[in-house]
């Protein structure tokens, strides 16, 4: 599993994310405080606190995958 944090700020972020993910083929989860969603899921990330950052979980070992994923989401992944 892959973990990186990602900020989405505002509604159109949200869209373009989801778009994203649902490309992919691996589960990709969201994790906000005790609650988990799936990154697919537009109402499950609206359900969430959306002004602070989000941990993305990527659910594959395949590192080609992994690449993947990150370089559709390139733009919301915070650097630390």
């Amino acid at each position: 599993m892959t973990e990186v944090k990602i900020r989405l700020s505002s509604v159109n972020d949200v869209k373009d994310f989801v778009s994203a993910v649902s490309l992919c083929r691996c589960d990709i989860d969201i994790a906000a405080d005790r609650y988990i969603i799936d990154a697919k899921s537009i109402m499950g990330i609206f359900s969430l606190d959306l002004s602070k950052p989000l941990v993305l979980k990527i659910n594959s070992t395949d590192e080609n995958e992994i690449a993947d994923v990150l370089g559709k989401i390139e733009r919301f992944i915070v650097r630390e």
